[in-house]
């Protein structure tokens, strides 16, 4: 009998190098955020990938950057609590960008995070550069750090995404496998819905806003025609915000309601009916509570 594999491969780097799309190629489904914003993954992910027989439980970080607030210095602290708890580590850097100082200081922490834990190097969206531009900076990287192996990809077109994977599949320890095997999460269903509307919230909202709101999922219903109701809390700092996220008419919470319920149905295979409502709530950013629904831990981000 084949010897399955499985384990946990945490997906590390600055905030917008890459992480959400790649978990989401790896495993098929999109089942973490992904705009063009940076920080928008907020708690940490897992996404599950089958290949061959290996079982990869790809944990899906935050961006790793300089905290300012409460909730900046809980997620960077969930960043290095999952590469911590994971068999493997993928560090992630973008091509085009090269060794940031951003990213040249998560090397410096690796050091000191990793211990024995195996690091790859990703270095991804390769289209944007030359081969030879790549190889340079693959040098200059792993003189900085002893990676275990490197792979150039594109985490959008999937190119190099295959050796990626046949290499985790070996990496991994020998186990059973630890979720069902057609199971692509391991989140609540309530916290993905929540996170399909903030998705769309932040695709639709500029600047500052979008890392000022918050969405929980306040009542899932099931009903007996196999559908869901689905009630959801949009929570905004200030007063101002409100009016914008509403938009003229409520234009704007419709349209954001409509993609999100959209992709909740393809997500979930079944009809959704989702409802909508936006909350003042001036000092959520400081309320253990809502950390807790976002899958952080509110005293991480004690100064």
């Amino acid at each position: 009998m084949t010897e399955t594999r499985a384990g946990f491969a945490a997906l590390i780097g600055e905030p917008n190098a890459g992480k959400s799309t790649l978990l989401n190629q790896m495993v098929g489904a999109k089942v973490s955020i992904v705009t063009h914003k940076v920080q928008t993954t907020r708690a940490r992910i897992r996404g599950i990938a089958m290949h061959e027989n290996a079982q990869i439980v790809f944990v899906d970080t935050p961006g790793i950057f300089r905290p300012r607030r409460r909730l900046d210095r809980s997620m960077v602290k969930a960043a290095w609590g999952g590469a911590a708890d994971a068999d493997v580590i993928l560090f992630l850097i973008e091509a085009h960008r090269g060794l940031t100082d951003g990213a040249q200081a998560i090397i410096d922490q690796l050091k000191e995070h990793a211990g024995k834990t195996p690091v790859a190097l990703v270095i991804n969206k390769i289209d944007r550069v030359k081969a030879e531009q790549l190889l340079a900076l693959s040098e200059k990287v792993n003189a900085a750090f002893e990676f275990a192996a490197t792979f150039m990809i594109s985490a959008e077109k999937g190119y190099g995404c295959g050796d990626l994977m046949d290499w985790l599949a070996t990496e991994l320890p020998e186990s059973p496998w630890l979720y069902p095997e057609d199971q692509v999460a391991d989140l609540p269903m309530r916290m993905i819905a929540a996170e399909i509307t903030r998705e769309k919230l932040t695709l639709r909202l500029h600047e500052e806003i979008p890392y000022q709101l918050t969405v929980e999922t306040e009542k899932w219903e099931e009903k007996k025609d196999g559908s869901a109701r689905v009630d959801q809390i949009v929570y905004v700092a200030r007063p101002g915000h409100k009016g914008i996220v509403l938009g003229k008419g409520g234009e704007t919470i419709k349209a954001v309601g409509q993609a999100a319920r959209a992709e909740m149905i393809e997500f979930m295979g079944r009809p959704v009916h989702l409802f909508l409502q936006v909350k003042v709530r001036e000092n959520w950013l400081d309320e253990a509570e809502r950390y807790n629904e976002m899958g952080l831990d509110f005293k991480d981000g004690d100064a």
